[in-house]
């Protein structure tokens, strides 16, 4: 297929409309519902004051910023690609911001800035004490009178084109790393899914074996890491491909296979973390130096060990303990031992060619 044809096929792909209306227009459809922003999204809606302020002096003086996106449905409703920060902003500031974040974060109080020091402490109305806090009837309608451009993905895009959409605005952010796209995304695609790499990546033996702190749990870390771990497993690594592009499209393959048997996957999940729990505990995907397992958490290791072991989980489970958490232990410590794992496991090493490399002996490496 020439590039001209590769080119005429993808825009097929992609279905848009677009235009300008007001900020009033955007906060009543989201008040009726017919502007959607997906849990998943809402929880990503970080900005602090001072950036809400900034973006709220820009409306009220009447300065440009970027447009939203959005995705239509097959029933005309709206769901948010690209606009978070400033739609949930926008909503804050009015009281219209519905939703757990919402609670979290109560009415949104401006801070002073450079050309309008009296935004200081005011807010959309005034307090119950009615201190004079309110920004005023004028500014309020200043505001919802704003323009904004909305640019839509249209119901007849392809399957994909609203995560293509979505990844490529994002991604490169300050706010969002490639998972939390992912994550966001997911949950348009198939929720039970993600739900369920949710839940796989709160699984006891799952958290301590990769000593997730508090703030991976919060920002949900480890379900790329179960992402990894289920997609090594099911989807083959293609040497060379970029590896947060393989885990991309491992995704949505994986979300849309309507055969995929999550039971039995997190049968053999479950399993695998328990024995590498009960052997190493959280020493597990640590780096054995000849005396002791140290320093931090080895992806390389994570990939080898955890793959191999669930590709070999018959033979170590007809071992029973402790015959099978002395061999697990000593594959560990045998890791440090292999020349393909040496030379591809260094702090060098691309994750291209780390996977290309280990990935094919893993099953081999661990078999007892």
């Amino acid at each position: 297929m020439s590039l001209e044809d590769e080119i005429k096929d993808a825009r097929q792909t992609v279905v848009t409309d677009g235009y300008d209306m007001s900020i009033g227009e955007v906060i009543n459809l989201y008040k009726n519902e017919e502007l959607v922003i997906a849990p998943a999204f809402q929880r990503l809606f970080r900005w602090d004051d001072e950036r809400k302020t900034r973006f709220i002096e820009s409306i009220i003086l009447g300065i440009p910023f970027p447009p939203i996106f959005v995705h239509q449905d097959d029933e005309g409703i709206w769901e948010l690609i690209d606009g978070l920060q400033r739609v949930s902003t926008i909503l804050q500031l009015t009281g219209d911001l519905k939703g757990e974040r919402a609670d979290q974060l109560g009415p949104l109080v401006l801070n002073g800035t450079r050309f309008l020091p009296s935004l200081t402490g005011k807010r959309w109305t005034e307090s119950a004490e009615g201190a004079g806090d309110g920004i005023g009837v004028p500014t309020q309608l200043a505001v919802k009178r704003s323009r904004v451009r909305v640019e839509i993905l249209q119901a007849g895009s392809s399957q994909t084109a609203k995560y293509e959409l979505f990844q490529r605005l994002n991604t490169g952010g300050a706010d969002l790393s490639p998972q939390e796209v992912r994550n966001s995304i997911a949950v348009s695609i198939n929720k039970e899914f993600f739900d369920w790499l949710v839940k796989l990546s709160n699984y006891a033996a799952f958290v301590t074996t990769t000593r997730q702190t508090a703030a991976a749990l919060e920002s949900q870390a480890g379900v790329e890491m179960v992402l990894r771990f289920v997609a090594f497993r099911n989807i083959p690594y293609q040497s060379g491909m970029d590896v947060h592009e393989y885990l991309d499209d491992a995704l949505l393959n994986l979300a849309s296979k309507v055969d995929f048997d999550r039971g039995a996957e997190e049968a053999i999940f479950n399993k695998t973390f328990d024995f590498l729990n009960t052997a190493l505990d959280g020493k597990a995907f640590q780096r054995w130096d000849g005396q002791n397992f140290s320093g931090k958490f080895l992806m390389s290791i994570f990939e080898v060990l955890a793959i191999g072991l669930s590709k070999n989980l018959a033979a170590y489970e007809a071992m029973g303990d402790p015959n099978r958490s002395q061999a697990i232990e000593a594959k560990a410590k045998s890791l440090n031992g292999v020349p393909v794992f040496i030379e591809n496991s260094g702090a060098g090493v691309r994750g291209t060619t780390r996977l290309s490399k280990l990935l094919p002996v893993a099953e081999a490496l661990i078999k007892p």
